[in-house]
């Protein structure tokens, strides 16, 4: 008989749990129970991994609720093959979940510490993710246009430049408000019938996140 890790059944239990808080797509629900949480928290909260609870990483920034990472993801509708930009590499578990879901995943991180860390722990995972140390706000010009762009940081507006990053058909998710709370929004890049450039916008229900510093986001934090 095969024997079961902690850390599978863990994972087994909070996917249970984001079923029942209402994710539904099967590919986002087996992407989170493939990718190894344990691997992008802190030592001192890998027994925590898998709770449904944002942790602290380094320079004062939180791998985010595996909740919330699951929702977003759904939101943005990732198929296999899709270039996707990542806004906030963090810890690195988006990207990861990006590329269970067979994206070609572009990730900008502002702090350099962050940047470093995410890639080791990336490369040494498996996940073959570009990664660029920058202001994220500015996107990553030279693979633009992306399929999806997501933000995993809060905004008090959609940055431009992001916008115009995205292919026609694009879904840039992002969370906008301010440094308290923050509403999860899906832009998406569709044309009229004239050829111009229209954006529509959905709106969901409300989360809280690290701001999102640069240009196009909080000056300071």
């Amino acid at each position: 008989m095969m024997s079961v890790s902690l850390q599978d059944f863990q994972r087994k239990e909070l996917i249970k749990k984001l079923i029942e808080s209402g994710i539904k797509e099967k590919k986002v629900l087996d992407a989170i129970n493939t990718v190894k949480r344990e691997l992008f928290v802190s030592p001192e909260f890998k027994r925590f991994a898998y709770e449904n609870n944002a942790l602290p990483i380094s320079n004062s920034q939180t791998i985010s609720q595996p909740y919330t990472v699951a929702f977003m993801t759904e939101i943005l509708k990732v198929n296999p093959g899709d270039k996707i930009l990542e806004i906030g590499t963090g810890s690195g578990y988006q990207a990861a979940i990006l590329c269970e879901l067979g994206a070609d995943v572009y990730s900008v991180e502002r702090i350099e510490q962050l940047y470093k860390e995410a890639g080791i722990i990336l490369k040494k995972a498996g996940y073959n993710v570009k990664l660029k140390c920058s202001d994220g706000t500015k996107g990553w010009k030279e693979y633009a246009p992306y399929d999806g762009i997501i933000v995993t940081a809060g905004s008090p507006s959609i940055p431009e430049t992001l916008v115009n990053q995205l292919a026609l058909g694009g879904k840039l998710v992002i969370p906008v408000g301010d440094k308290h709370i923050q509403e999860i929004w899906c832009v998406t890049k569709e044309k009229d019938k004239k050829g111009k450039d229209t954006f529509t916008t959905d709106k969901y229900q409300y989360f809280k996140f690290v701001p999102l510093i640069g240009d196009e986001g909080w000056k300071n934090a």
